[in-house]
């Protein structure tokens, strides 16, 4: 193996690690907003700071193959879209750490079982982990046939959160003093919403590796 598939094999395994733990933050943080358990959001926030560090690690990976080795083609894409990929990988633990702060201040609590499940909450979380897994799929085996089916779910997450503003201020309105605990609940959905924009973002990049296409901004990526 040459030395240059030699490093480009270290960094895909390091995109791989990190891709792991943002998907197991996403379903810790999940659990931990349907049960309000607040020790399990404060394990989301403490590993946070990996993430963190899996994200200067790839950057500076990336940034050295290309100075060294002046990579070109598709060798230089995949090095462009893993530096962009990872960036977006730990905003999305961003705000998977920003649910699990709210779940530890008690927030969670504060809105009825019932009233998360006509949220369809769980829905979005589930959406968002489908997302995230079907683009690591799609990267590993550079098969860029999914990323149609992946965009699709993101406009789900975009249904779901738009139809929640009136179903919360409906609460609101019949309950005043339901009124801060709805809108709270209305910036957890916004994190999920922003977490579907980025796992397509994530889609953009593969499909630009992969296919030397670019979608962003094209209205129509499917």
């Amino acid at each position: 193996m040459k030395h240059t598939e030699k490093e480009m094999t270290v960094i895909k395994d390091e995109v791989s690690q990190m891709w792991q733990l943002v998907l197991s933050q996403i379903e810790k943080v999940k659990q931990a907003y349907l049960s309000s358990d607040a020790e399990l959001a404060r394990e989301v926030v403490s590993r946070e700071k990996r993430v963190n560090t899996f994200e200067l690690k790839i950057d500076s990976d990336c940034e050295n193959y290309i100075a060294l080795y002046s990579p070109v083609a598709v060798d230089l894409r995949l090095m462009l879209s893993l530096i962009k990929i990872s960036g977006t990988l730990e905003r999305i633990a961003d705000f998977a750490d920003g649910i699990a702060r709210h779940v530890i201040e008690g927030g969670a609590d504060e809105v009825p079982a019932e009233i998360k499940k006509e949220l369809q909450i769980e829905v979005m979380f589930d959406t968002v982990l489908s997302m995230l897994s079907d683009s690591y799929v799609a990267l590993e085996s550079e098969n860029t046939k999914l990323s149609g089916k992946i965009l699709g779910k993101d406009a789900l997450v975009d249904d779901i959160y738009h139809a929640s503003i009136d179903i919360l201020a409906g609460y609101a309105a019949k309950d005043p003093s339901m009124a801060k605990a709805m809108m709270h609940t209305l910036l957890v959905m916004r994190k999920l919403e922003r977490m579907g924009d980025h796992c397509s973002n994530i889609v953009e990049e593969i499909v630009f590796y992969i296919d030397a296409k670019i979608l962003k901004h094209n209205k129509n990526k499917e």
